[in-house]
């Protein structure tokens, strides 16, 4: 398991999640259902699963995860029995595309989705989860959001209508996508890989056809954001891949992926569960890319490491910080018993290159007067502890330091 879904997993349990596990392989019309046919993931990237006689079996290998997590809690029952839900699930995704850096046919997500809040205070704690687990693993991002508004005549209608107004108007300027895609969806101009920065500068912003209800939603989102220190900006031309997006939609950025910036994006779905055959329920969430956050992670000051390192100098000496390092982990810390037959200058070494917090060492001298050399590797400290208070004492010290 990597480091960013081990924080990820431990954010998640902060969070009062409940883990759910979704099939690799899915039947393709729940995607051209949910995520939509104009979508790159559907038109461009899906890979077909065929039997061995060579013929297609409609199924496909999971490109994204929410369509998936809806259909397995529409066909449990719970949009009816039991409709608020709070989920996260982790996994291998997979897309044809050209490979790149950040960008890879197989690819891990973690994601999170909640199901019966249609609040904007469920939109911001979903954003708020991630600058908390980006601050855990030392990343800095900025969260860039927009209001797709909703399919009520008064509100997203209007702005389709707007942007296909718009693209008809600048027909012999679109690539030759978005002329396929205009008519079935003009919203996905917005998202075009080749010429997206030049239409989103002149096409019209979807903030200026928003309904009283989405606008106020929108605006109460960014209170909350702004109430808890989550740095964000309004992105007016940001519509995401997806077609399934109501409302809210987000992206979060980090500038030490390069052209690939973006580590994690989500959204509000209000109209999926009903789309899928389920009952009208809510729903919101977001995923996390694992490659591309580690990829921004080692441009940055993150460095995994264990809480301890135990350096026994001695046959009995190691038996000792063989039991000692049980007890820790007993304790739900992260520790390594150095090699035995390493000089204590170069097991010190190791101990530094891995990261560790804190180097126990226990030599013949130790042993005798029952105690252990304690070492802050981050502070250059040492002190001499009794060996059964040194448990109590890291354990104390790490937990401080959570």
């Amino acid at each position: 398991m990597s480091i960013v879904e081990e924080r990820a997993r431990a954010m998640a349990r902060r969070y009062n999640l409940n883990e759910i596990r979704i099939p690799l392989m899915e039947r393709i019309d729940l995607y051209q259902r949910s995520t939509g046919e104009t979508s790159d993931i559907v038109s461009k990237q899906m890979y077909m699963v065929k039997r061995s006689e060579g013929v297609a079996d409609e199924m496909i290998l999971r490109p994204e995860g929410t369509p998936g997590v809806v259909r397995a809690y529409i066909e449990a029952g719970l949009d009816r029995s039991d409709p608020y839900q709070r989920y996260f699930y982790s996994g291998p995704m997979l897309r044809y595309e050209r490979p790149q850096k950040g960008r890879y046919r197989q690819f891990n997500q973690f994601g999170v989705e909640i199901f019966g809040r249609a609040d904007a205070a469920c939109d911001a704690e979903l954003m708020i989860m991630i600058d908390d687990l980006m601050h855990d693993l030392a990343l800095a991002v900025r969260f860039e959001i927009n209001s797709l508004g909703h399919d009520r005549p008064d509100c997203r209608p209007r702005f389709r209508a707007a942007l296909l107004e718009y693209g008809r108007a600048h027909f012999a300027e679109l690539c030759d996508d978005c002329h396929q895609r205009l008519e079935r969806n003009p919203l996905r101009l917005l998202d075009c890989k080749i010429d997206a920065e030049r239409v989103a500068q002149s096409a019209p912003k979807s903030l200026d056809y928003l309904c009283d209800e989405c606008r106020k939603h929108f605006e109460a989102v960014q209170e909350f954001l702004a109430g808890a220190n989550v740095p964000f900006e309004v992105k007016p031309s940001l519509v995401r891949g997806l077609d399934y997006y109501t409302r809210t939609a987000f992206e979060v950025v980090s500038a030490a992926v390069g052209s690939q910036s973006a580590v994690a994006a989500g959204g509000r779905y209000d109209g999926l569960v009903k789309e899928l055959g389920g009952a009208a329920i809510a729903g919101t969430g977001f995923a996390i890319g694992v490659e591309r956050t580690a990829l921004a992670m080692q441009a940055g000051d993150f460095k995994a490491g264990p809480d301890a390192a135990l350096v026994g100098l001695g046959e009995q000496a190691n038996l000792a910080a063989m039991i000692m390092a049980h007890e820790l982990r007993g304790r739900g810390l992260r520790v390594e018993v150095l090699p035995p037959d390493r000089r204590l200058k170069a097991a010190l070494t190791i101990a530094s290159r891995m990261n560790a917090t804190y180097a126990v060492i226990i030599g013949e001298d130790e042993l005798a007067r029952g105690t252990a050399q304690v070492r802050d590797l981050k502070n250059s400290t040492q002190r001499e502890v009794a060996c059964d208070a040194v448990v109590g004492e890291l354990a104390a010290a790490v937990a401080s330091c959570a």
